[in-house]
């Protein structure tokens, strides 16, 4: 598990490969990853955008933003925690994510930037 803390918010990060939805052959890797997000501020957030930066091995780069999280643009109160799960896949055994979520905070409206920490995706068989 990775962890980074920005502007009062806590993200961790949790990787899992999914051999039932990979073929190897094919060179197509899937990945799970469930994010935590912590507000640790005395006021609510709002979740309100996503932006990722998904690399594999042999340098291939693809950016993807959006609304959101999975549908969604959690509210959390001061001490909250939000939690989700999503997927990527790679064209190759190794890659890394990284990003940002665009919050803002409800009293006062004010948009900030948190930080997705950079995390490995790594197929177990490469561990050996």
């Amino acid at each position: 598990m990775v962890k980074k803390v920005t502007e009062g918010i806590t993200i961790s990060v949790e990787t899992f490969y999914q051999p039932d939805y990979s073929n190897p052959i094919g060179s197509e890797f899937m990945f799970a990853y469930r994010i935590t997000i912590e507000n640790n501020n005395t006021f609510p957030i709002k979740l309100l955008r996503r932006h990722w930066y998904i690399i594999d091995s042999n340098g291939a780069h693809r950016e993807v933003e959006g609304e959101g999280v999975v549908g969604v643009q959690p509210l959390l109160a001061p001490g909250e925690t939000y939690q989700y799960v999503s997927g990527s896949n790679l064209r190759t055994e190794i890659g890394k994510m990284y990003g940002t979520y665009q919050m803002e905070n409800q009293l006062d409206k004010k948009l900030f930037e948190v930080k997705i920490p950079e995390f490995q995706m790594v197929v177990p068989f490469k561990l050996n």
